[in-house]
């Protein structure tokens, strides 16, 4: 999938400044796709040259103009295209966390665990970013009555796959860290233990 695919979907929600943008990446699409900001903005200056999108510059007393991008009607016609095509093969993990574990045996023990805490402190707070986002989204509603009502349901849908990625995440996490821990204690234990008769 290309980044301008996902930056298409973003700007289904309505006009965004490519601040706008790189900062909601990580509310409304980061459960699927990642980019950094300079990537954003240079996908969005070939977006616009290409006619996918329109930008408007709003005018700010106190701070440096800002322009507000768009979909345009090619624009659609691109998401309607893409929504049609088949998908790729699902992705692959590629995750230079999962390496280190891998090589936990054989090397820094207390290292890799260190990695795995944080990588299981920073799914939950993501994971806890993405239930106060479900929260405003349903405003009070029943899940089957959004879903049945909701102008669009596609972002709920996406934002249900990335919650149940980060709770995966945060489940293998605490179970890597037990079993790490109890290779440890047994390992500790043993050279503890005094030698047999």
């Amino acid at each position: 999938m290309a980044l301008r695919n996902a930056v298409m979907a973003a700007l289904l929600e309505g006009e965004a400044s490519g601040y706008d943008l790189a900062k909601g990446f990580d509310a409304s699409v980061a459960n699927f796709w990642m980019a950094t900001p300079q990537q954003l903005y240079r996908e969005l200056d070939r977006m616009e040259r290409e006619g996918l999108i329109a930008a408007r510059v709003v005018e700010q007393e106190r701070r440096p103009n800002k322009r507000l991008f768009s979909l345009t009607e090619a624009g659609l016609e691109a998401v309607c295209a893409y929504v049609a095509e088949p998908p790729g093969k699902p992705t692959t993990i590629r995750d230079e966390l999962l390496v280190k574990v891998h090589c936990a045996d054989i090397g820094d023990t207390e290292a890799v665990r260190a990695a795995i805490t944080e990588r299981t402190e920073w799914a939950a707070a993501k994971l806890a970013r993405y239930e106060r986002l479900k929260e405003r989204l349903l405003k009070g509603c029943p899940e089957d009555e959004y879903c049945a009502r909701a102008e669009r349901v596609g972002p709920y849908l996406t934002l249900l796959r990335g919650m149940a990625f980060e709770r995966e995440n945060i489940e293998w996490g605490e179970t890597a860290l037990r079993v790490l821990e109890r290779r440890a204690t047994a390992a500790h234990d043993q050279e503890d233990a005094p030698p047999r008769a």
